[in-house]
This record gives structure tokens, C-alpha cells and sequence, in this order.
């Protein structure tokens, strides 16, 4: 559950300030704390023969899946790899303060390319919200078969789509807003990641794999229950506003940005009818 993906912002908009990587791994760290737990069920469910050593972390963003494992074993060492020399300059921080700096091997690298970087012969390889981010998933899926040790596990998290947080009936003035806007983001984002949200098993059998066993989780967080549910609302919805305003009516746009106005009486922040609901479907697949 490394990731809650948007859509990639290439321009800002009237009065909201741009996005970069930085809000990027504001979004992944208020994932990983808010999902913390359901995260380590789907790690200890994996239905590994005996504990790993070495693992991998495919598109590790800022550590969620990297710290969750580690956790979960004791005994192992990480090999966290990403695009982002920012994500894993996170991830480096949190380890050090975490005291376990020394179970974690760092590799930028983009996974697009043909030849990947030396990722050793792991006993585990996870990949959480990364695997439809790849052009040419099929490849990269035979790579790993290739990579991983005989016998070894590969975990594919995938979701279901944007997380939701409000009603149906909100706004008072626009109701069922945010589903007009996650419709937006999702025709955006089918366009450039056809594999969002994609059934990993026939791909990963295609590979060579065996799955073993698939396994859906629903998550379902009252923000009364967690206050940082409402920034994780509204970095989200920032975001996805940054790159689908031109595909939102006016008066839908407007409704949004009052959510968005954080100084407003119509903020996110000030809402008490938040609750967080996802769902991630996760495949493990052994090597024969």
C-alpha cells in the first residue's frame, strides 16, 4: 500500500499553488500512517514457506511497504527501489530514526528501462500501487521472475481506485461532487496508466508465476477516529483538481474549491462527515 496515486499535475491553476514531488510524499506518508494497520495484515498474510532476507520493494515511494516488512521481519534486509531521489531521500530519514538504517539499501532506478540495476536474488519482492505505473508491466514482470530466488514470493498490491471521503449527499449545494471528480481523474488517468486497477493474475501467470493465493481488502476509517484523514482528503483532491479543472463543470469547480480553501468555512478540514474508504486487491505469486 506504498501509494494513493493522482493524476500527475503539469501546471498549476488560478490560485492554488502547483504540485511537486514534495506534496507527492505528503500523500504517501498520510497513506502509509493512516492504512498502517491494514498494511501489516496484508503482510503477515502472505503466505511465505519461511521468513525472507532478502527483499525487494518495487516503487517503494517513501518506505510505507519497505518499514512494514522490515517490522514484520526481523531478520531481513530491504532493497527499496524508486524514481524519486526525494522519496528514497524520505525514506533514508526514516530509517535513521527508525534504527534501522542498516537493513536498507537505497537504488534509484526506473524500471521503464530495459536493464534493471543489480537487485541481488530476493526471497520476497513486493510492488504496491507501482506495477501499472510500468509501460511495459509484461516485462517487468518476467525481469522479476527471473530475479527472484527459486521458490521465492512476489506480492502485487493493487487498487481499486482514488480513495473516497465524503458522502454522497455533500456538498449541500452540489452533492455527489466527489464522484464527478474521481470520474474525471479516472477517464484522465486510463488514458495514461491502462493498467490501474488491473487484474494481476492472468499477467503474472503469463510470467511464469503461480499465484498462490489473492486476497481483497476494504478499508472503511471514520475521520472522527483520525484526524489526518482530512489532510490525506485534501492533499488528494488537491491534487486531482490540479490536472482535471478543465474537465469539471463551473459550478462543480467552484463546490471544489471550497472544499479546497482551507482558510473557508467550507473546508474539507472542518468537515466531522469524513470517513476514508479503499479498496486494494493483492496477489502473491511464487516462483517454481
Amino acid at each position: 500500500m506504498n501509494h494513493a496515486h493522482t493524476p500527475h499535475q503539469h501546471a498549476s491553476h488560478g490560485h492554488h499553488r502547483e504540485h511537486g514531488p514534495g506534496d507527492q510524499a505528503e500523500v504517501l506518508d498520510l497513506d502509509a500512517e493512516i492504512l498502517a494497520e491494514h498494511l501489516a495484515s496484508i503482510v503477515t498474510w502472505l503466505p511465505l514457506h519461511t521468513a525472507p532476507h532478502r527483499v525487494v520493494d518495487l516503487g517503494c515511494g517513501t518506505g510505507a511497504g519497505t518499514f512494514a516488512l522490515l517490522d514484520r521481519f526481523p531478520e531481513a534486509h530491504v532493497t527499496a527501489v524508486d524514481a524519486s531521489a526525494e522519496h528514497l531521500q524520505r525514506l533514508r530519514a526514516k530509517g535513521c530514526a527508525l534504527g534501522v538504517q542498516e537493513r536498507v539499501r537505497t537504488v534509484q532506478a526506473d524500471l521503464d528501462e530495459a536493464a534493471w540495476p543489480d537487485l541481488g536474488s530476493p526471497d520476497l519482492v513486493w510492488a504496491s500501487a507501482s506495477m501499472h505505473h510500468m509501460a511495459q508491466p509484461d516485462r517487468a514482470l518476467r525481469t522479476v521472475h527471473g530475479a527472484l530466488a527459486p521458490g521465492g514470493l512476489f506480492a502485487v498490491v493493487e487498487l481499486a481506485g482514488h480513495p473516497r471521503f465524503l458522502p454522497q449527499t455533500a456538498p449541500g449545494d452540489r452533492p455527489g461532487l466527489e464522484e464527478r471528480v474521481h470520474a474525471a481523474a479516472d477517464r484522465l488517468q486510463a488514458e495514461h496508466m491502462p493498467h490501474r486497477g488491473a487484474d494481476w493474475r492472468p499477467m503474472l501467470t503469463a510470467a511464469g508465476f503461480t499465484v498462490q493465493d489473492e486476497r481483497t481488502v476494504t478499508v472503511h476509517i471514520e475521520g472522527t477516529r483520525n484526524e489526518a484523514i482530512g489532510r490525506y482528503a485534501l492533499s488528494i483532491l488537491r491534487r486531482i483538481r490540479a490536472v482535471v479543472a478543465d474537465r469539471l463543470t463551473p459550478e462543480d469547480l467552484t463546490a471544489l474549491d471550497h472544499l479546497l480553501d482551507t482558510d473557508g468555512p467550507h473546508s474539507i478540514l472542518r468537515r466531522d462527515d469524513l470517513a476514508l474508504r479503499t479498496e486494494r486487491t493483492v496477489w502473491a505469486a511464487r516462483r517454481a
